[in-house]
C-alpha cells in the first residue's frame, strides 16, 4: 500500500509550525507503508507587495526536500487573494496535476490522503478522480467549518462527496459539518483524533525550566499556545490580568506561537497589554520549534486558551502530556479532549467572569500532575495509526478487487 498525502499546510524551514499536527500522522503513517507528500504552495503577483505589512503572509518553502526519508514536494499554484479565493481549488489541482502525473508513474500510490475539504480536499478529488484512486479526506477544524454558509460551501460539498472515506478528527466536526454536508449520512464517517507524543511531551523540571525562560521561581505562570490569530481568543484573556494579578501576586502569562497566512496579532496583544497595564506580565514568546515546547510547558502552572472554535486542539495533550491542567472554552471539540475534570476545566464560550473564575480556582487547586500525564497518555498515536492504518487497507483492497474484475 502506497500513499499520496495531500496537504497545502505542512511544515517547512519557512513554516517550521504549519501543519506539524498532519506531519505527526503522515509520519507516523509512514512507519507502516511507503509515502510521499505533494503539499502545494499559494502564489500570486502581489504576494511581495502583503508581504510588506504582512512579513508571516505566504512563506515559500523550497519546490522539493527529502524529510525523516520522506519525500516532499512543494507545487506552486495560483492563488490570487480575495474574491477569487473560489477558484483556489480547480487552480491548486491544476498546479499540483505535473508532479501527481510524475508520481502516478514513478511512485505509483495506491491511495490519496487529503488533509482540510477546501481547497485541499476538492482539489485532490479532481486529482483522484483524474487517477482512479480512493480518497480519503480529513476535517480538522475551523478552516471548513468558516466556509459553510459561504459561496465556496458547494466545493464542500463536492469534495467530500467524492471522498471515499471521511475522517473528523472529533465527534464534534463530524456532527457539525461532515454531517450536515452528507446529508446526514455518517456512513463513510470515522472518527479518529489527532495523537501525542508523550515522549516529545514530558515533565521537566520547573526550576530549570523558568530558569531557561528567564522567570521567577515562585510566581502563578499562565501559558497559551496557539497562531496569534483572533480565534485563539489571547485577546480574550488579557483584559483579564489585571484583576488576576491583584489575587494572584507576580503573575506572568506566556503567549508561544508566530503570525499566520490570515493574520499575525502580535503588535495589537502587545498594545492590549500595555492599555491594561500588563505589559511587564504578558511575554510573546514567538514560535518555537516542537523540541523545545516542553520547557514552556513546564515552566507553567496553567494553559489557558479562550479560542474561538476547534476541531482537535493538540495543544491540550501537549500541556497535558507535560503534567499541565487546562481551562478552555466549550467549543468544537474541546470537551472531547479535556473531558475529566481531574485534567482541566471547560467554560461556556463565550462567559469571560466565568472564564476568570475558572483560571482563579485551578491556581488555586492542587492537581494530580501524574495522573494529568497518564491522562495523556490514553491519547498516544499507536492506536490512532492502527485505526487508519485499516482504513486505508479496506480502501485499497477493494479498489484491487474491482481492477480485478
Amino acid at each position: 500500500m502506497r500513499i499520496l498525502v495531500f496537504s497545502s499546510l505542512f511544515p517547512s524551514a519557512a513554516a517550521p509550525t504549519a501543519g506539524t499536527f498532519i506531519r505527526e500522522r503522515a509520519f507516523r503513517v509512514a512507519k507502516n507503508a511507503p509515502m510521499v507528500v505533494v503539499a502545494p504552495q499559494p502564489w500570486s503577483p502581489v504576494d511581495w507587495l502583503i508581504r510588506r505589512f504582512r512579513r508571516s503572509f505566504r512563506p515559500q518553502a523550497v519546490d522539493y526536500e527529502v524529510m525523516d526519508g520522506i519525500e516532499i514536494h512543494r507545487p506552486r499554484y495560483l492563488s490570487v487573494p480575495g474574491v477569487f479565493k473560489r477558484l483556489d481549488g480547480r487552480l491548486m489541482a491544476a498546479g499540483a496535476m505535473p508532479v501527481v502525473r510524475r508520481l502516478a508513474r514513478s511512485f505509483r500510490p495506491d491511495l490519496i490522503d487529503a488533509h482540510f475539504l477546501y481547497p485541499d480536499g476538492y482539489a485532490a478529488s479532481l486529482v483522484a478522480a483524474r487517477l482512479g484512486l480512493p480518497l480519503v479526506v480529513t476535517l480538522r477544524g475551523s478552516k471548513d467549518q468558516n466556509l459553510l454558509g459561504t459561496d465556496r460551501e458547494r466545493f464542500l460539498r463536492r469534495a467530500i462527496g467524492a471522498a471515499s472515506r471521511v475522517v473528523t478528527v472529533s465527534d464534534a466536526l463530524r456532527r457539525d459539518v461532515a454531517m450536515p454536508l452528507l446529508g446526514g449520512s455518517d456512513a463513510r464517517i470515522a472518527v479518529v483524533p489527532n495523537g501525542v507524543d508523550i515522549d516529545r511531551f514530558r515533565p521537566v523540571d520547573r526550576g530549570e525550566a523558568r530558569q531557561r525562560l528567564g522567570l521567577p521561581t515562585g510566581a502563578p505562570v499562565l501559558i497559551g499556545v496557539g497562531n496569534l490569530v483572533t480565534g485563539k481568543g489571547f485577546q480574550r484573556v488579557i483584559p483579564m490580568l489585571p484583576a488576576l494579578r491583584r489575587q494572584h501576586p507576580g503573575l506572568r502569562y506566556l503567549i508561544v506561537g508566530g503570525g499566520a497566512t490570515h493574520g499575525d496579532m502580535a503588535e495589537p496583544l502587545a498594545a492590549l497589554a500595555r492599555a491594561h497595564g500588563v505589559a511587564d506580565c504578558v511575554t510573546l514568546c514567538g514560535a518555537q520549534p516542537q523540541e523545545s515546547l516542553k520547557w514552556y510547558y513546564g515552566a507553567a502552572d496553567l494553559f489557558v486558551l479562550a479560542t474561538e472554535r476547534e476541531g482537535w486542539a493538540n495543544v491540550f495533550l501537549e500541556a497535558m502530556a507535560c503534567g499541565i491542567p487546562v481551562v478552555t472554552t466549550d467549543v468544537g471539540g474541546n470537551r472531547e479532549v479535556v473531558a475529566d475534570p481531574a485534567v482541566g476545566t471547560v467554560v461556556p464560550y463565550w462567559d469571560a467572569s466565568a472564564f476568570q473564575v475558572a483560571i482563579t480556582q485551578a491556581l488555586a487547586r492542587r492537581w494530580d500532575r501524574d495522573a494529568i500525564r497518564g491522562y495523556a497518555k490514553g491519547h498516544g498515536w499507536d492506536q490512532r495509526i492502527s485505526t487508519l492504518m485499516a482504513l486505508f487497507a479496506e480502501l485499497v483492497s477493494a479498489k484491487d478487487k474491482k481492477e480485478e474484475r
